[in-house]
């Protein structure tokens, strides 16, 4: 797995960055309304936290808390790990198997996020580049694509 977090996983994306005096419950909808299970708290160029849909069900939900009420800061993982855009997909997969870990932010080496990658981006790159393997193989046994006898 040779792949680049940045483009080759992810490419250009809709950041969604919130801020950490919000609500539970913004985050929750705007999770809701952009298919997403992690919101990235700070600004482009200072991340403070994740959100995560863990943090809604073991730090909120579980805890009894009110979505309503309780701002991210009080439930988010501050200061999270974060990926870099040359880092491979393999680093990205490594560290989340380690630490348990759905969602990594990228952030480029000025501290400027740009984009957050999920375990579903990392298999789907894996999945495209095992099938592109595949084909490729498949072009040599079979002659085709520049590959074959002469």
């Amino acid at each position: 797995m040779r792949m680049k977090i940045v483009p080759d996983v992810i490419g250009k994306q809709n950041l969604i960055l919130v801020k950490p005096e919000i609500t539970v419950r913004e985050a929750a909808n705007l999770m809701t309304t952009h298919k997403i299970g992690a919101v990235m708290v700070g600004s482009e160029t200072d991340l403070i936290g994740i959100f995560t849909e863990r943090d809604i069900a073991f730090k909120v939900v579980a805890g009894g808390r009110d979505p309503e009420k309780v701002k991210l800061t009080e439930v988010m993982t501050k200061d999270p790990d974060t990926l870099r855009p040359e880092d491979t997909a393999h680093d990205a997969l490594q560290r989340m198997s380690q630490r348990g870990y759905r969602h990594l932010p990228v952030v480029d080496d000025s501290g400027r996020v740009v984009g957050m990658v999920s375990i579903r981006d990392i298999y789907g790159a894996v999945l495209r580049e095992l099938s592109d393997e595949l084909s490729d193989r498949e072009a040599f046994i079979q002659g085709s694509a520049g590959y074959g006898l002469n």
